[in-house]
């Protein structure tokens, strides 16, 4: 019985082991030539718990953003000075319009430091969400890391960032409400 298996050379596997060990030798030693960083995300970002902020309102009063758990929240920073600000604000307007009575929470931050310009500003474009004020930046620097305005947040009403946007957008696309209205919907 043992003749009828027949032992193959060991010379064929010599090649193939060298090969190996050669490649192998070369991983490790790229390896350790390669400087590992830790995984960096930066905060906040998609799937992390917004940052808490307590802001004073334009109309009146403070807002606390921990008071809209259960709600989805729409935060924008914006200034009066900001060309595409003032692009993407009537979409928002049209979204806070069919939203704001459904479960969704528009925070608009303004970045200004002449506060006189805000209510005027919002007055010419017709815009009737609410406005919170935060004038050194300190929010938006600090807690949310903006590096320019406009940046939007959207937080599901669980507190987690679902969407962050630097840049203008047109908010009130098809695909955009629908994405509203889904996230006004889910428990």
């Amino acid at each position: 019985m043992e003749e009828a298996i027949q032992k193959k050379p060991v010379h064929i596997f010599i090649p193939f082991a060298v090969l190996v060990t050669v490649l192998f030798s070369f991983l490790i030693t790229a390896i350790n030539k390669v400087e590992l960083k830790p995984f960096e995300v930066e905060y906040p970002a998609e799937a992390f718990i917004a940052p808490s902020f307590k802001l004073p309102s334009l109309s009146g009063g403070t807002v606390d953003l921990k008071s809209y758990r259960g709600k989805v929240v729409f935060i924008n920073f914006w200034a009066t000075w900001c060309a595409t600000c003032k692009v993407e604000m009537p979409s928002m307007q049209k979204v806070y319009d069919q939203f704001k009575d459904k479960g969704l929470e528009m925070l608009t931050i303004s970045v200004d430091k002449d506060q006189s310009l805000i209510q005027p500003f919002m007055e010419e474009y017709k815009l009737t969400f609410p406005v919170l004020l935060d004038p050194e930046s300190e929010v938006a620097k600090k807690n949310y890391k903006t590096t320019g305005v406009p940046e939007t947040f959207i937080v599901n009403k669980h507190g987690i960032i679902v969407h962050k946007a630097i840049g203008p957008r047109d908010w009130a696309t098809d695909e955009a409400i629908a994405a509203f209205a889904q996230l006004v919907d889910q428990s």
